[in-house]
């Protein structure tokens, strides 16, 4: 189904407004995209990694985690093969907030693309 960006912008705008009225934790887009690109992306991630593939600097990828870390939806561990790598992990607490986020992102989408 093709939508206008006007549509996808109003569908975006829905979702936050859903995610503000749950009580959703409130993440800046780039702690966002972290979050998203750890759970939907091939494991292992790396702080160096993750600061590559997403064009941000290691410092800017360790405040995101910092937040994150405090949500619970992500756990950093030191790489045992390299002391030096810090190793990005999912939780089940992250895994259940992207599941609500997108089945909320579903529902809202499916009810606004009906009318």
């Amino acid at each position: 189904m093709d939508i206008t960006a006007k549509q996808a912008l109003d569908l975006w705008r829905g979702v936050m407004v859903e995610a503000l009225k749950a009580d959703f934790p409130d993440l800046t887009s780039r702690q966002f995209a972290l979050l998203m690109h750890v759970y939907l992306t091939p494991a292992p991630h790396t702080v160096r990694g993750l600061a590559e593939e997403l064009n941000m600097s290691k410092p800017a990828v360790t405040r995101a985690l910092d937040r994150l870390t405090r949500y619970d939806y992500i756990r950093r561990k030191t790489d045992e093969s390299d002391r030096r790598s810090v190793l990005v992990q999912r939780t089940i607490a992250g895994s259940v907030f992207l599941r609500t986020y997108g089945d909320m992102i579903e529902s809202y989408a499916s009810e606004k693309l009906q009318d």
